[in-house]
């Protein structure tokens, strides 16, 4: 016998057939469902449960929601806040978190290194701004010079010209050492941000400057450059009083110096000379001081610039208060500028680092004739 496919009606209705019978069957698991669910409505009380549904959906909505930890105490809630606020912390919580106990909280509010430095001012002497500066790579450096010219002679016709030549000498400005070292804690310098060690390089370019005008004043030549108040040779004009300033000693010391010193010169004095000088007058009865009328200018004595030099001697007897002359005449020479080497390696076992600085600087007086002094009486 022969088997053949069936026909596409008769598959067409094995189909229909099919899908009454799963109609039928889901038909009745939904009504015997239902049927279960009411009995079970009908014997509980859902009231509880839909109360408990709502507070938690209502929980959930607002801002870091979630159920805290039952145990979760005051130090530990405080804690939390601090880490995510930091120092917007609520009062109420900070209650907990005592900076004066450590254990309380004292570690997570630690001194606050502030970035402003309170410093006392510094002066020095400007001699650098008004003397001459060279530069140098020699220990030292000659300058010849000059002391005397011919001697030239008048002479009658046919008569013969008289020989002579000018005096010619050297002046050497030996370079001399000026050095320091600073020890620092490698603490500071971490905790300060670098502040701390900008701070100490500020202070050794302060230290330096100030020892440096010291000695273009008052040096003594031998490891210090020479000073042009201990430098031998230089004129004196006597004041004529232990203790009182007097305007004709003055103009008599201006105008002791040659015309073409005179008119390139400028007085140096400290401040309390300075002040005691604004208050003499002349024979015209005007004042011998001058304040500066542009910006910029220098107040000025006798119509030649003051330049105020901390480190010159006060008014005493004896002391030499005023000094004045062409300060070209005096010479700086740099071999090298502040040098500032930091060795963290030589104390790393204590914690120290150590910063060196040296600076290697010479001043001479090369012509004394430029300048003169004013002598107060003994």
């Amino acid at each position: 016998m022969t088997l053949q496919s069936p026909s596409a009606f008769e598959r067409k209705s094995e189909d229909d057939d099919a899908n009454d019978i799963v109609t039928k069957a889901l038909g009745d698991m939904t009504e015997t469902f239902n049927k279960r669910l009411s009995d079970i409505e009908a014997k509980a009380d859902t009231s509880k449960l839909a109360d408990r549904l709502d507070k938690l959906e209502a929980k959930s909505n607002r801002p870091q929601g979630g159920e805290q930890k039952a145990d979760m105490g005051e130090e530990r809630k405080a804690f939390g806040h601090y880490l995510r606020l930091g120092n917007a912390t609520p009062a109420d919580e900070l209650k907990t978190l005592t900076v004066s106990s450590d254990p309380q909280g004292g570690y997570l509010a630690p001194a606050e290194m502030s970035g402003e430095f309170i410093r006392d001012l510094v002066e020095f002497s400007p001699v650098r701004t008004v003397a001459s500066v060279r530069q140098t790579g020699a220990p030292s450096v000659i300058y010849p010079t000059r002391t005397g010219i011919t001697n030239a002679r008048w002479k009658g016709e046919a008569q013969p010209a008289q020989e002579s030549e000018p005096g010619f000498g050297q002046a050497e400005v030996d370079v001399k050492e000026l050095a320091t070292f600073v020890d620092i804690s490698n603490n500071l310098l971490a905790d300060s941000a670098g502040q701390a060690e900008a701070e100490v390089r500020l202070a050794l370019a302060e230290d330096f400057g100030q020892k440096e005008g010291v000695a273009f004043l008052s040096g003594d030549g031998v490891i210090q450059p020479e000073g042009i108040l201990t430098k031998t040779g230089i004129a004196e004009t006597n004041n004529g009083h232990a203790t009182d300033l007097k305007a004709d000693a003055l103009i008599a010391l201006m105008y002791a110096l040659p015309a073409t010193y005179r008119n390139r010169g400028a007085w140096a004095m400290n401040g309390t000379t300075l002040a005691a000088l604004r208050t003499l007058k002349g024979g015209d009865g005007n004042y011998l001081w001058q304040p500066s009328y542009q910006a910029g200018q220098p107040e000025t004595v006798l119509g030649r610039p003051v330049v105020e030099m901390v480190d010159m001697p006060d008014i005493a007897s004896g002391a030499f208060p005023i000094l004045y002359g062409d300060w070209s005449g005096y010479r700086i020479v740099d071999r090298v500028g502040l040098s500032v080497l930091v060795n963290p390696y030589i104390r790393a076992t204590e914690g120290i680092t150590r910063i060196h600085a040296t600076r290697r600087v010479g001043g001479r007086v090369l012509q004394t004739a430029k300048f003169r002094k004013l002598k107060m009486s003994a």
